[in-house]
């Protein structure tokens, strides 16, 4: 009779002969591309180094380290891959891994941006959806216009100032060149406005009162090209070294010198100093970005008196009952206030459309 004893599995192999078959002998195919597989988890870098964006140049980056500290140093990074979709400006605070000694050679990475209190930003044009982030964390903004050669352009500081306002920014404005003509019918379009306002002439420039103006703080410099905006920040920070030019005698307008944005440190007599952030020389500056309703509260003196103005008042020229209209149809603005709200109109017309 058969021994029914055995499992049917059982062929009469020695275990041991077995045993050279199990699961430790598998070997398994590669990864193709000789990589881990990707997780969505990043690393915290909770010991990174927090640092200050002051330059950027074909995808590496200037930081500095231990700013006003015994280790301050300048060191240069890349930007890591996660981050690639996120632009990184000057002003940013980032977080820093890897070789932040900033010996020649050597390249840190930048794992993280910090969040930020302000964000300047500007479009191609004002119907762009496309928006150009300019400057982080800057709480100044200096307007330099010249007051003549080039002409100044009213409706251009307007448009600083929308986008100062709609970015939490204070704007100062500083007109250069007041030995070729007087600024003072310039000036009474901003009359109605909280706005400090030096004048500087080419022999005697006020570096004092604008220095102490910008310590403590961090100020982005806007201009237009050829107002000597980049003449400006060379005298309040003697190594700067930025690229002057002039003005084309024929059309007026300026050549673009200066063609990157960059931090530079500026020191009053104490020895206390503030951030200047020198932006290239524009022409135009879209507001595709902003919020009509920042267009309003960059006119300060205009937008007290649109609290009397009816509930969704637009106060374009056909608007019934703007109390705006009617102050400067009563001449309650003074000479200023039909300028001003042309101003306003233009530009709360452009976003209209």
């Amino acid at each position: 009779m058969a021994d029914n004893t055995g499992s049917w599995w059982d062929d009469g192999e020695d275990d041991e002969e077995l045993d050279r078959y199990d699961e430790s002998t598998i070997r398994s195919r590669p990864n193709p591309k000789g990589n881990r597989p990707r997780t969505k988890t990043r690393p915290e870098h909770a010991g990174a180094e927090i640092a200050r964006v002051l330059g950027v140049d074909r995808g590496r980056y200037t930081v500095l380290l231990d700013e006003d500290g015994d280790d301050e140093r300048q060191v240069t990074a890349a930007r890591a891959s996660e981050l690639r979709r996120n632009p990184i400006v000057n002003g940013d605070r980032v977080a820093v891994v890897g070789d932040t000694t900033g010996e020649e050679g050597t390249l840190a990475r930048i794992v993280r941006v910090e969040p930020r209190t302000t964000l300047l930003r500007r479009s191609a044009d004002d119907t762009d959806e496309v928006e150009r982030v300019i400057v982080a964390n800057a709480d100044q903004m200096l307007i330099v216009v010249a007051a003549a050669n080039p002409e100044p352009r009213t409706r251009l500081v307007d448009r600083y100032l929308v986008a100062a306002y709609d970015a939490g920014i204070e704007p100062m404005l500083c007109v250069t060149k007041t030995d070729l003509a007087d600024p003072e019918d310039f000036l009474a379009n901003f009359a109605g406005l909280d706005l400090p306002v030096f004048t500087s002439r080419q022999d005697s420039m006020p570096l004092h009162e604008i220095t102490a103006a910008l310590v403590g703080h961090d100020t982005v410099v806007v201009g237009h090209s050829g107002v000597g905006k980049s003449t400006l920040v060379n005298a309040l920070v003697p190594s700067a070294h930025r690229a002057t030019g002039h003005v084309n005698v024929v059309t007026g307008r300026g050549r673009h010198t200066s063609s990157s944005t960059v931090s530079l440190r500026v020191e009053d007599a104490s020895g206390r100093h503030g951030w200047v952030i020198d932006t290239p020389g524009v022409r135009s500056f879209g507001l595709g970005h902003v919020n009509t309703d920042s267009i309003l509260k960059s006119f300060t003196d205009l937008a007290a008196i649109a609290e009397n103005c009816p509930r969704g008042c637009t106060h374009l020229p056909d608007a019934p009952d703007c109390a705006i209209i009617e102050a400067v149809e009563e001449g309650r603005l003074g000479d200023a206030g039909r300028a001003r709200l042309d101003s306003l109109q233009r530009l709360l017309t452009t976003f209209a459309h």
